[in-house]
C-alpha cells in the first residue's frame, strides 16, 4: 500500500448550491453503468495461468506542480508481455493517472472516467476538480471490491495541487507522494530522501528518474523504458519516453 501524507476517509457533502449549480465535491451520476454486476452474478472462470503483476510508478507535489513517472514493462506470469506499454494515462487536459493492476481494467476505467468527466464539465461549464475525481472513480469501483478487477491509480491533477490514490476496492488516499507497484519500496527509499516543496522542474525531473531507475535496476517486473509528466495550471506536457538502458550504462561507466 502506499503511503500518503494523509487519508481522507470522510465523505464530503453533496448537497447542490443555492444556484442550481453543484458545488465541485458533487458527482455526477454514472451515464451508464451496469444495473447488475456481472462479476458477482456469474460464476468466475478459472485462469489458465497466474496472474503476476509489477510495475513502477509514482507521483509527487512541489512547487512548480505536479510530477508523474513510471516505467512502461507489462509483465504477464514472469513474461515480459511488453516493453513499450503506457502507465501514465491522460484524463483530460490538466489531468493524467498513473495506473497498476491488470492493463485492460486500467485501460477501461481509465475511459469510463474520461467519459463521465466531459460529461460533468458538458453539463455544468465547467471541470471536476481533482478530489471530485477521485471521489467519482471511488464510488464506481467500490462494487467491484472482491472481485477479479485490479486497478490502482494516483491522479494527478492541478486545482492548486491535488494527488489523490485510488484503488479497485475503493480505498481513497490524499497525499503529496505516492509509489505504487512491485517496485515502489525501492522508488521510496529515493523519493523520501530527494523529494521537498521547493525542487525546481529539472530537480524533480531527476529525482523521479532516478527512482524508476533505481526500482527497475532491483525489481525484475519493472524496466525498458522511463515516462514523466509534468502538471501545472496549464495542463500537463510529456517529456520525450527515455530508455532505461542507457542511464545503467551510463553510471556504470562513469562509476
Amino acid at each position: 500500500m502506499p503511503v500518503a501524507s494523509r487519508t481522507n476517509s470522510s465523505c464530503a457533502s453533496t448537497r447542490p448550491s443555492s444556484s442550481g449549480i453543484p458545488s465541485q465535491e458533487t458527482l455526477p451520476i454514472p451515464s451508464s453503468l451496469p444495473e447488475s454486476l456481472p462479476f458477482t452474478s456469474s460464476q468466475v472462470v478459472p485462469l489458465p495461468f497466474p496472474m503476476a503483476h509489477g510495475t513502477t510508478t509514482l507521483a509527487f507535489m512541489f512547487q512548480g506542480g505536479v510530477l508523474a513517472a513510471a516505467d512502461t514493462r507489462s509483465s504477464c506470469s514472469g513474461l515480459v508481455a511488453c516493453p513499450a506499454s503506457q502507465k501514465i494515462l491522460p484524463i483530460h487536459s490538466h489531468l493524467v493517472g498513473t495506473t497498476s493492476g491488470t492493463s485492460a481494467d486500467c485501460a477501461l476505467w481509465k475511459r469510463i472516467l474520461s467519459r463521465e468527466l466531459r460529461l460533468y464539465q458538458l453539463r455544468y461549464g465547467r471541470r471536476l476538480s481533482t478530489r471530485g475525481a477521485a471521489k467519482l472513480l471511488s464510488h464506481m469501483l467500490h462494487p467491484f471490491k472482491g472481485t477479479e478487477l485490479c486497478v490502482a491509480a494516483t491522479l494527478c491533477g492541478w486545482d492548486g495541487g491535488d494527488l489523490f490514490y485510488v484503488c479497485s476496492d475503493g480505498t481513497r488516499l490524499e497525499g503529496s507522494l505516492f509509489s505504487v507497484g512491485s517496485g515502489s519500496p525501492y522508488a521510496y527509499s529515493i523519493l523520501d530522501q530527494g523529494v521537498r516543496w521547493g525542487l525546481t522542474v529539472e530537480e524533480a525531473t531527476s529525482i523521479a528518474r532516478e527512482a524508476v531507475y533505481r526500482a527497475t535496476h532491483r525489481d525484475a517486473y519493472s524496466g525498458n523504458f522511463v515516462d514523466v509528466y509534468h502538471v501545472t495550471s496549464k495542463g500537463w506536457t510529456r517529456r520525450t519516453r527515455e530508455d532505461l538502458k542507457e542511464d545503467k550504462s551510463m553510471k556504470s561507466h562513469n562509476l
